[in-house]
């Protein structure tokens, strides 16, 4: 069974930056694609940025182009989610998710295995 875990949510005010990381361990995929999705209170569920197994394919949500950077180390089984420029709409549990296979994947339903989430919130 894969096991997927957020850390580095928290508080942090306007304008500042934050790192999450999504450890991946268990009975782990060969290859995966890496994912960051995130949910705010009374809103659906919104895809924030993915990335290939190879690590050169990378996609975006329109809300944090430009200002968020997904990355991977995959000697090291995880997936990070470096955010700058944070503003408070950001606020939001953020998930992490993985998908079987090489290929970007970009959608909730290509993900198989999704962390519990980790809260952000952007506040002065």
């Amino acid at each position: 069974q894969v096991r997927v875990e957020e850390s580095g949510g928290g508080l942090v005010q306007p304008g500042n930056s934050l790192r999450l990381s999504c450890s991946v361990s268990g009975r782990t995929f060969i290859n995966y694609s890496g994912g960051w999705f995130r949910q705010a209170p009374g809103k659906e569920r919104e895809f924030v940025a993915a990335m290939d197994w190879s690590g050169r394919g990378t996609e975006y949500g329109e809300a944090v182009k430009g200002r968020f950077r997904i990355s991977r180390d995959n000697t090291k089984n995880m997936v990070y989610l470096q955010m700058n420029g944070l503003k408070p709409e950001d606020t939001a549990v953020y998930y992490c998710a993985i998908g079987r296979g090489w290929e970007l994947k970009t959608t909730a339903a290509e993900f198989g295995a999704w962390g519990q989430g980790t809260q952000v919130t952007v506040s002065s």
